[in-house]
């Protein structure tokens, strides 16, 4: 690790890269490693370029601040190197500079690269900058960046009490004790109930039917008929085991809930339109979102953003939270809804090279969190009679299931830019008043085929 004083400052006269005019001088650019960082600027009297080698500690990333400001740069250009950029960019941010994270890929696409080395490609990074040929990846703000990690580590947690489902459930299946048949869900009510008095010790399937919920489909005596086993220790023990684990995580769920509920109310706006969301125009929407209990979350997500986006049909409290982590509430960084949609990768492409398609390569970008939490909300459209889910079903009836959730997703992210961004009200027209316009529509190409043939498109009397 580089010490205060071995930091090492390269001649201010070196080459400059000729054929590029320099549009803003005050930047800088750096290179990042998992040890060093060599960070290149402009000099005081701005005559040339000077390089300086920094450490990764703490320390030094606050003394490469200070050597920024003191050279009066404004901006501060970073590739994303792996998590290495996380660091540097939330104490340079911290220090009231401006910092540009940058994708590789754009720095591989300018031709006039010197050979590879770190001093050069810091060098290669702040000339770039300087002549305006960067642009940098979207950030949020600090505070959506902070619930974001939250949102994130939360349904980490979500995953693995899903996984310890799993493992109970087998542990279950390997006694014969038939409790995914005796109900729907076994993490339900009547569902962990009959789990917790198995875990503790009751083996009588009469006894295990009476935790049965009043509204269970089915009476006790049938899920009796499904709780008989033959109760082997090794399979007990693991039951047990997991079922703890399944608590502890549950349990930690739990905090993360009430941290993001903090964090929601110190991000309220000042002044929201109403202090409350207005009520859901869908009664079962609204009575589920009771029952779930995330009433609260609801009201806190409306006061942090201004708008409800529940009201959005199949776009439910857990879809809000993940947008608004991901995103925030600000979408001024996309000017149309298009570039949004393609940011968040639901944009059709078709990549073809010489005319014809070609196999597409897989994104990885965090920005398929929100695609995954649309498509899911998209997927609940299949039997909804709304014009969003008589366009899922139309879509589904042409190109497939797949692409019908994949464009479905794409039009519910179109709503939610121009709720966002612009303050536009969803109005659901029904599924009715869609088919009527779909077949209208229909009609009217029907006609224009038939015109250009010479012939006239007469209808049927009723």
């Amino acid at each position: 690790m580089p010490g205060r004083e071995e930091r090492e400052t390269w001649d201010k006269s070196r080459r400059q890269l000729a054929g590029l005019p320099v549009i803003r001088q005050s930047v800088a650019g750096i290179d990042l490693g998992s040890e060093q960082h060599w960070v290149c600027a402009a000099t005081l009297d701005r005559s040339g370029r000077e390089v300086a080698r920094f450490g990764a500690t703490t320390v030094e990333l606050l003394r490469m601040a200070e050597w920024l400001k003191a050279r009066q740069v404004e901006s501060v250009a970073m590739e994303s190197t792996g998590v290495y950029w996380i660091a540097p960019h939330e104490v340079l941010e911290a220090q009231g500079l401006q910092v540009l994270l940058v994708d590789t890929r754009q720095l591989a696409q300018v031709p006039g690269r010197d050979k590879k080395s770190d001093p050069t490609d810091c060098e290669w990074i702040q000339r770039l900058h300087s002549c305006g040929l960067l642009r940098g990846s979207f950030r949020p703000e600090e505070a959506v960046c902070m619930l974001r990690t939250l949102v994130r580590d939360k349904a980490n947690l979500v995953a693995e009490s899903g996984d310890w489902l799993r493992r109970m459930q087998k542990s279950l299946d390997q006694m014969n004790v038939r409790v995914h048949r005796a109900v729907s869900e076994i993490d339900g009510a009547t569902g962990m109930a009959i789990l917790r008095a198995i875990a503790g010790g009751e083996r009588d399937a009469q006894k295990l039917a009476k935790f049965r919920d009043a509204r269970c489909s089915k009476s006790e005596q049938e899920i009796a008929e499904q709780l008989s086993g033959h109760w082997r220790e090794d399979h007990l023990f693991s039951l047990q085991q997991a079922l703890q684990m399944y608590d502890a995580v549950r349990e930690r769920i739990a905090a993360y809930e009430k941290e993001i509920l903090r964090k929601l109310g110190d991000m309220e706006r000042a002044k929201p339109p109403q202090p409350s969301a207005p009520p859901l125009h869908n009664a079962n929407k609204a009575r589920m979102i009771k029952q779930r209990g995330q009433e609260a979350k609801r009201q806190a997500l409306y006061r942090m953003s201004g708008v409800d986006m529940t009201h959005i049909d199949a776009i439910g409290v857990e879809t809000v939270e993940v947008v608004l982590s991901e995103y925030g509430c600000d979408l001024s960084r996309f000017p149309t809804e298009n570039e949004f949609v393609s940011h968040a990768t639901l944009a059709p492409r078709v990549p073809k090279s010489g005319g014809k398609p070609v196999k597409k390569k897989k994104r990885n970008s965090a920005s398929t969190r929100v695609a995954g939490a649309l498509r899911m909300a998209a997927l609940s459209l299949r039997h909804s009679q709304t014009a969003l889910g008589a366009y899922y079903r139309r879509m589904a009836q042409r190109r497939g299931a797949d692409i019908a959730v994949f464009a479905t997703a794409r039009k519910l992210a179109t709503l939610i830019y121009r709720l966002l961004r612009w303050g536009q009200p969803y109005v659901d027209e029904g599924a009715a008043a869609y088919e009527n316009r779909y077949r209208q529509h229909r009609i009217g190409r029907l006609a224009a085929t038939v015109k250009e043939l010479g012939y006239q498109l007469i209808p049927l009397p009723a």
